[in-house]
């Protein structure tokens, strides 16, 4: 009896252990343009008339980053077990979110899941652009005037104090101008505190950054400041609404009514402004507005948007129009960015020019008067 009972306990434990593999992966940083790639990949492989199955196994071959190979593994698995692709991608919204989701799952179930998925890349592809358009204007500004901040700290730490002790031989009745003891003194601070002036702005950065993340308002704050900027303001405008539209059009020519297009939406534009205001028209919708109306009560839309919206409505036609919308305000990103990037080059110049300059000027001014005197 006791050799039973000992051939019998190994059982119970075996059945314990055995379900402990997690069911998915989880990518690490997954960028934009790698999920494109892929879309783009996939969507030209089934429009050439290869399965599925076998697309998935050739992207995975020509892929070099392991976790992406593993992710393509999964959802193999998961459609050999009997999901859709649309299911398989579900268990991954870190790399698959709900819109990208639900267009496969309109592919699938159309039939057409090859020019879905193209569409969607058109989509992806479109909305990359933009944001390196957007940033582009913003990158060429900013790394100037960190180049400056850079020259200005190495004058004030090290040029200004050489200066400094050059004028302390022209004797101690030495009159020095009004700008030149200005200048001495921020330097005489940046000395002292130099270690704490160059560790403000990473500290600041990283205090912002930690209340944008933990502040819902703050961040509408932010979104909003960020439309109300005089040059760059406008361009982020055109860029959500671009964003928006698009997005809107490829559900509509999906098939996907307009209120369950709403939550898909609300999130395509990259602006809370906008998001929020999605949610006004998805409740306005829902309570019997036109789309072009309760666009216009959300008063973040141009006249232009919302009269082809309109027109999209009555003749239907809303995807040709929604992406006519699209196609003009990326134009006009594309213009505005070359506008900006014309009007912030000689700003910047005359800024630099004006801080290095006056600088320089006001360390020389002594050696100047010294000069007359002579």
């Amino acid at each position: 009896m006791p050799s039973g009972s000992n051939m019998a306990a190994p059982a119970p434990r075996a059945a314990v252990r055995r379900p402990a593999v997690a069911r998915t992966i989880a990518p690490p940083r997954i960028r934009a343009e790698d999920i494109a790639r892929f879309t783009r990949q996939l969507s030209t492989l089934l429009g050439a008339g290869v399965p599925l199955l076998p697309a998935l196994d050739i992207i995975a071959r020509g892929h070099g980053d392991p976790a992406w190979r593993a992710l393509l593994a999964q959802l193999r698995g998961d459609i050999e077990s009997g999901s859709s692709l649309a299911q398989a991608m579900r268990r991954h919204p870190r790399t698959f979110d709900a819109l990208y989701c639900s267009l496969v799952d309109a592919g699938e179930q159309g039939g057409a899941l090859g020019g879905m998925l193209d569409r969607l890349c058109a989509c992806q592809e479109q909305a990359i652009a933009l944001r390196r358009q957007v940033r582009a204007a913003l990158r060429y500004p900013l790394v100037v005037l960190a180049v400056a901040a850079a020259v200005t700290t190495i004058l004030m730490l090290f040029v200004i104090p050489a200066f400094k002790q050059v004028f302390v031989g022209f004797g101690a009745g030495a009159q020095l101008p009004t700008p030149t003891q200005f200048v001495i003194a921020l330097s005489d601070g940046f000395v002292v505190h130099w270690q704490w002036l160059l560790a403000l702005p990473p500290l600041a950065w990283l205090g912002l950054r930690h209340a944008l993340d933990r502040s819902p308002p703050l961040r509408h704050a932010r979104d909003r400041a960020l439309l109300l900027l005089p040059l760059a303001g406008p361009l982020l405008r055109k860029a959500a609404v671009a964003r928006w539209t698009r997005t809107l059009a490829t559900l509509s020519a999906a098939g996907t009514p307009v209120v369950e297009a709403m939550a898909l939406v609300a999130g395509a534009s990259g602006n809370r402004v906008y998001r929020d205001a999605t949610r006004q028209i998805e409740r306005a919708v829902r309570c019997g507005a036109s789309l072009a109306t309760a666009m216009r009560a959300s008063a973040v839309f141009d006249p232009m948007a919302l009269q082809m919206t309109r027109i999209g409505e009555e003749s239907g036609a809303l995807d040709t129009m929604l992406l006519h919308v699209a196609q003009c305000c990326e134009r006009e990103v594309d213009e505005g960015v070359a506008a900006v990037a014309g009007m912030v080059e000689p700003l910047i110049v005359v800024v630099l020019g004006v801080l290095i300059g006056g600088l320089v000027i006001a360390m020389y001014l002594p050696i100047f008067k010294l000069a007359q005197v002579v």
